[in-house]
């Protein structure tokens, strides 16, 4: 199925905003493009979020909380999908991770979002 492997994250000040990647390595294009992707969010202590979704045709799903702030999107050719987010709180920060929304694959390591001034 291949790994998947966050990045992008880091540490920002309220009101600024972050571009978060996510490559499916080793996963091949046939495999990867039928996929809805999605975003997810953990705080330590906390379960797993749904973020945001993307799927095959490019529609788009989000949680309420983020719409008008972040946007997913996806490159079929590159095997990666991406997360840009606007106007951070100091409540989005956790560790973001992305995976198959319907048959989830192993999860990647994430990257950390730390939204402070």
């Amino acid at each position: 199925q291949g790994q998947l492997v966050e990045s992008g994250g880091g540490l920002v000040q309220p009101g600024g905003s972050l571009r978060l990647s996510c490559i499916a390595s080793r996963m091949i294009t046939s495999v990867f493009n039928p996929i809805t992707w999605a975003w997810y969010r953990q705080v330590p202590g906390k379960q797993r979020e749904f973020i945001a979704s993307v799927d095959r045709t490019g529609t788009t799903n989000y949680r309420d909380s983020v719409k008008g702030r972040f946007t997913i999107s996806r490159d079929n050719a590159r095997k990666r999908v991406y997360l840009q987010m606007n106007s951070l709180e100091p409540e989005d920060t956790a560790v973001y991770y992305c995976n198959n929304i319907l048959a989830p694959m192993s999860w990647g390591r994430g990257t950390l979002v730390n939204v402070s001034s």
